[in-house]
């Protein structure tokens, strides 16, 4: 995994291939190289920029602005693009494996999904055995014999359901550990599909992976994309945003969340950190526990998995929030110069940079799209438009590459152009306000809601 053939010499007769190798280390390093000369062309691109918004502030005000829209966002896309080309996901030493699994599914009023859920695990070609165990937390609803129901009727006979009565997902998580005995531990959301070869893919790229791996991360789509128009903007969110970063992630083997929706852990490592934390983000802190005792977590873009992203506006505003409260509450938790290697600390150190964004983007960037309505260009301008650019070559180059495993899946990319476009020009202002509320949440204590 450390390094990868990109290039090939290829000759004729029995003369070996002479093959050229980039390390990890040497891709880290293209990546910033690029990024920063990036951003120095930005700059000489933005000198005026910076003296026409100071005439009406000051230096220091037009700095700090242009910096938290401009300089930052673009070092960070530049890095995601490099970091995109450089890629290539390494070949599974073993595709078909038959590792036996436990899957844990936490679950709070699902009775109108928990069967669905549990009929794709059935559908699964995985060929080693899968036991599942739905831990109820508090459902005041059907749910227990929506499970009890899909067992019967599917023929599940490894599926089991047990009560946990104290409230949180980690509560949950936690009591179906302790019947855990498997090498492997899966986490499913009770709302998530799995494409019929998830599992075999997840376990498949844990199991080729070195000995140090602690978890792998599945690929989590939108399935009900065709909703409304809110949905159809959250799939370009899920297929090219968060996707393109955990690639980028993954290449740096620390794909900073393995997500409770679908991911895969060794189970010792779980319990040696005693489990999930009682956070809002639970499963951000415990991948960032995995990654400070030095271990790897990667990301499988080829382990499928489909969720229903919220359709209204104020269940979107608080599941979001609620992730921007769970990044801060990992950075308070585990702070990013406490990680074991460079890769790590410049990773979760991103993190730090994206409260400043989100705030620049919602108290300055906004207000100057208004302006620039009005004639007024001082904050949005022709030189702001540079960051819109290599976003879209990002996601261009993304969007081919996922159309390849998509491909490999038999699987085809919706065409949602109004999604699209609306997810490029407007998405950032809506998540970033609504981050910035997260943030402050998290800072003054407010009360934890799971969903």
């Amino acid at each position: 995994m450390n390094y990868e053939n990109i290039i090939s010499n290829n000759k004729q007769g029995p003369t070996p291939k002479r093959t050229i190798y980039i390390s990890v280390k040497a891709k880290f390093i293209i990546a910033i190289t690029f990024s920063i000369l990036w951003v120095l062309f930005s700059i000489y691109l933005s000198k005026d920029w910076i003296k026409d918004l100071a005439s009406v502030t000051n230096l220091f005000i037009a700095l700090f602005i242009i910096t938290g829209i401009a300089y930052i966002p673009g070092f960070i896309n530049a890095f995601l693009l490099a970091s995109i080309l450089l890629d290539k996901q390494p070949k599974f030493k073993n595709d078909d494996p038959m590792d036996e699994v436990t899957i844990l599914i936490a679950a709070y009023n699902e009775e109108n999904g928990i069967y669905n859920t549990l009929s794709k695990i059935k559908e699964q070609d995985y060929k080693g055995k899968i036991n599942t165990i739905v831990i109820n937390n508090n459902s005041s609803d059907n749910t227990v014999n929506e499970v009890y129901r899909a067992a019967k009727e599917l023929n599940l006979k490894n599926v089991k359901c047990i009560d946990e009565p104290n409230p949180g997902k980690f509560n949950a998580l936690n009591k179906g550990l302790k019947l855990t005995n498997t090498e492997y531990v899966i986490t499913l959301d009770a709302d998530t599909l799995l494409h019929s070869k998830a599992i075999r893919y997840l376990v498949s790229r844990i199991n080729s992976a070195p000995s140090d791996i602690a978890a792998v991360a599945g690929s989590v789509l939108v399935r009900n994309s065709r909703d409304n128009l809110l949905s159809k903007i959250q799939e370009w969110d899920y297929f090219l945003s968060i996707m393109s970063i955990k690639r980028m992630q993954g290449l740096f083997q620390g794909t900073l969340v393995a997500q409770g929706a679908f991911s895969i852990y060794k189970t010792e490592i779980v319990k040696s950190l005693d489990g999930w934390s009682d956070a809002i983000g639970e499963d951000i802190v415990l991948t960032w526990q995995m990654l400070m005792k030095n271990n790897r977590v990667y990301f499988e873009p080829l382990a499928v998995s489909f969720t229903d992203v919220p359709t209204k506006f104020s269940h979107f505003y608080k599941q979001r929030s609620r992730w921007a409260r769970g990044m801060i509450e990992g950075l308070r938790l585990v702070k990013p110069w406490q990680q074991p290697n460079m890769f790590l600390k410049f990773l979760t150190g991103i993190d730090l940079l994206i409260p400043y964004m989100d705030l620049s983007y919602t108290i300055f960037f906004i207000p100057g799209c208004v302006l620039a309505l009005f004639g007024k260009f001082y904050i949005v301008g022709p030189i702001m438009l540079l960051v819109l650019p290599i976003t879209l070559l990002t996601f261009i180059i993304f969007y081919f590459k996922q159309k390849t495993f998509f491909k490999a899946l038999n699987l085809k990319v919706r065409k949602n152009k109004l999604g699209f476009t609306t997810f490029i020009l407007f998405y950032q202002m809506i998540m970033s306000p609504i981050s910035l509320i997260g943030y402050l949440q998290e800072l003054f204590g407010a009360k934890r809601v799971w969903k």
